[in-house]
This record gives C-alpha cells, structure tokens and sequence, in this order.
C-alpha cells in the first residue's frame, strides 16, 4: 500500500474491476458489518472509497461506531489523485 495508507474501495466487485486504486483492498459495502475484526487488523490510517463518496461515507460512519479509526476518501478517482 502507497503512503502506508490501508485504502478500501467499497463499490461492488464488479465496480472494482472496471478500475481502482493501484493496492486499495475491495470490500463492498454489505460486506462490511461481517468483516469489522479484519478491518480491525489493518494498517492504519484507512481511507475509504466509492464511485461518489455516498457510499464510503455510510462505510466510514460504521466502522467509526466500531472504534475504527478510518476516513472517506469520496470518490475513489479523488483518491487515486491522491496517492
């Protein structure tokens, strides 16, 4: 990962494959709830993404109510910008 930053896009697989951040980790978004503790384990700090920013900032809201420290990223071409 670029800049020791975990970057976790939350858009669907498909979503994904038609292009993302070089190193970021798909995890979409209903898949979250149940992957909190892997999460967990990742590097910090963690940014996530989306195609917009609406659904990593619902992402980015859960995972703080778990103690996560995480960010949105909003939208993962910003992001990519970014890295």
């Amino acid at each position: 990962m670029k800049n020791n930053k975990t970057i976790i896009d939350v858009r669907t697989p498909m979503e994904f494959m038609g292009g993302h951040v070089t190193g970021s980790i798909n995890i979409p978004l209903n898949e979250i709830p149940q992957r909190v503790e892997e999460i967990k384990k990742m590097e910090s700090p963690i940014v996530l993404c989306c195609a917009s920013g609406g659904r990593s900032g619902q992402a980015t809201s859960f995972l703080r109510n778990m103690g996560i420290d995480c960010t949105n990223g909003g939208s993962w071409l910003d992001v990519n910008g970014m890295v």
